[in-house]
C-alpha cells in the first residue's frame, strides 16, 4: 500500500469521527427539541436538567440580544475555521505524533459545524444541557459545544509536547 493511500485513509478515519459527532448533535438537538418543547426543565440529577434553549449568541450568549446580525457573523467564523481546521488535519493527519492535533482538530470540527447548521437552518443554537449548583447554572450548552471544548484542551495539552519540532 503507498503512502498516499495510507495517508487518505487516516485522514479520511479523522473527517469520519466529525461526521459522527455532527450527526451526535445534530439527532440529539433533534431529541431535545421534540421531547422538550414547551416544557419545563426535567430534572436528571439534583446538579443536572434538560431543557430546551435557544441561543442566537456565541458562548454564554455573548451577544445574544443583538438585532441578528450574528447569527451571519458566528456562522461565517464557524466556516473559515472548519475550512482552515480541514487544511490543518489533511496536513498532520498522516503523521502518528500528531495524533491528540488531530483529535482535538476533528472535535472542534465536528462541534463547529453542528453548531453552524443550527446557526444557519434555525437562526440560533440549540442547547439543552443544564448543570448547576444550588441556584447557580451553568449556560446550556450542547454536543457540539462539548466537543469543541474537549478539543480545545487537547489542542491546548498538545502544545506542551517536548517533541513538537518544525517537521510539520
Amino acid at each position: 500500500m503507498s503512502d498516499s493511500s495510507i495517508t487518505q485513509g487516516v485522514t479520511a478515519r479523522w473527517f469520519a469521527l466529525a461526521i459522527v459527532i455532527i450527526l451526535a448533535d445534530q439527532a440529539t438537538k433533534w431529541l431535545a427539541s421534540s421531547v422538550l418543547c414547551c416544557r419545563p426543565p426535567v430534572a436528571v440529577t439534583s446538579f443536572f436538567n434538560l431543557v430546551l434553549a435557544h441561543n442566537p449568541g456565541a458562548a454564554f450568549s455573548f451577544l445574544a440580544s443583538q438585532p441578528g446580525w450574528q447569527r451571519w457573523f458566528f456562522a461565517a467564523i464557524a466556516l473559515i475555521a472548519s475550512i482552515v481546521i480541514s487544511v490543518l488535519l489533511v496536513k498532520h493527519a498522516a503523521h502518528p505524533a500528531e495524533r491528540r492535533f488531530c483529535a482535538g482538530l476533528t472535535l472542534i470540527l465536528g462541534g463547529a459545524v453542528g453548531n453552524l447548521i443550527d446557526r444557519v437552518l434555525y437562526g440560533y443554537v440549540v442547547d439543552f444541557l443544564d448543570f448547576y449548583i444550588g441556584a447557580w447554572h451553568w449556560p446550556a450548552f450542547n454536543i457540539a459545544d462539548s466537543a469543541i471544548s474537549v478539543g480545545a484542551a487537547l489542542l491546548i495539552l498538545d502544545s506542551f509536547r517536548s517533541d513538537r519540532g518544525g517537521g510539520s
